[in-house]
């Protein structure tokens, strides 16, 4: 069972930084480089970063958050509660980034990818490009702190 259980978080927390890296790098590096552009190349960059991150990015995401859930009730299974509520949290913490990702950023995503499909720049570039930050930090927090209680889980 202890193999199959760190394999688990192993998983988990592979998925999940991933994913945490990339919100970082946007919020610590993208955000600010953004702020520097005029909108027609902000509208460009970000529409073909969606694109593409919109595409590749729920692999990741899919496998952290189930191998999470999957390490939760494993660590449970075997008697080891302290590593079932930590991979439990992390979980919680995926669904909550899911929540917030779905309801705000994709929508944003959505708007940016279609505007430079278009090759066309939104009057409001900007302001959706702010909207969308205000959220980064959060999800880059919220899986940080993911891949903490992973990293708990695996020690415990």
């Amino acid at each position: 069972m202890n193999a199959l259980v760190n394999s688990a978080l192993i998983v988990a927390l592979l998925g999940t930084a991933l994913v945490f890296g990339t919100d970082a790098f946007s919020a610590l590096v993208l955000q600010p480089a953004l702020k520097r552009v005029d909108d027609p190349t902000l509208t460009s960059t970000m529409g073909n970063v969606h694109r593409y991150g919109d595409k590749r990015m729920p692999v990741p995401g899919v496998i952290g958050l189930i191998a999470s859930a999957a390490a939760a009730v494993l660590l449970l299974l075997s008697g080891t509660l302290g590593g079932a509520i930590a991979a439990g949290l992390a979980t919680l913490i995926w669904v909550t980034w899911l929540v917030l990702y779905v309801r705000i950023s994709a929508p944003i995503n959505r708007v940016l990818t279609a505007a430079a499909d278009s090759h066309e720049t939104p009057a409001n570039a900007r302001a959706l490009q702010r909207d969308w930050d205000k959220i980064i930090w959060l999800r880059a927090a919220l899986l940080g702190l993911a891949v903490l209680a992973l990293a708990l889980a695996l020690i415990v």
